[in-house]
């Protein structure tokens, strides 16, 4: 992994909640925590149904329920990934109503930011997120993949179904 050397910018991540975004998150307070910056987690979410629906027939008690949504995600994704705020990082937690590549680039505007972003494994084509960053980030971007899940597992995991989860007796 290269290292990013830089004294005032901070360590801007893209959290989804995702083995990749995970894996992005911790190597994002990592890299905060060596260079002494401030972690910036972002979770950018939209009304389900689209901006140009939700324009039509707005309901802000609506987008208020998403947004709150959102930053559930974003906390469980901080518990997942450490079991709470991690030590010895300032962290900041956003939550911003865009698309994810937009919010992502309009928080990592500054030229010493630090741009982090999970990738998942085995792909063959750059997702819409990592070809908007690559092409409007004003930082320097770093990919962090996924943990690689063993080919049986995967395998298992595609034919599991919603009846396999239901408790057993009820």
């Amino acid at each position: 992994m290269t290292r990013i050397e830089s004294g005032e910018g901070r360590v801007v991540v893209g959290v989804t909640g995702s083995l990749a975004s995970l894996a992005a998150l911790r190597a994002a307070a990592e890299e905060a925590r060596r260079g002494c910056r401030t972690l910036v987690a972002v979770t950018a979410w939209a009304p389900p149904e689209g901006e140009a629906v939700y324009l039509r027939h707005p309901d802000a008690e609506w987008a208020r329920h998403w947004c709150a949504e959102a930053g559930a995600r974003l906390d469980r994704a901080f518990d997942a990934a450490f079991g709470g705020t991690p030590h010895g990082v300032r962290t900041e937690r956003r939550v911003v109503r865009d698309r994810p590549g937009r919010a992502l680039c309009s928080v990592a505007a500054r030229p010493d930011d630090l741009l982090v972003v999970g990738a998942r494994h085995g792909r063959r084509h750059a997702t819409r997120v990592h070809r908007y960053v690559a092409a409007h980030a004003h930082c320097a971007v770093l990919t962090v993949p996924a943990p690689p899940v063993p080919r049986g597992l995967r395998r298992a995991l595609r034919r599991v179904t919603a009846e396999d989860f239901a408790l057993v007796g009820h």
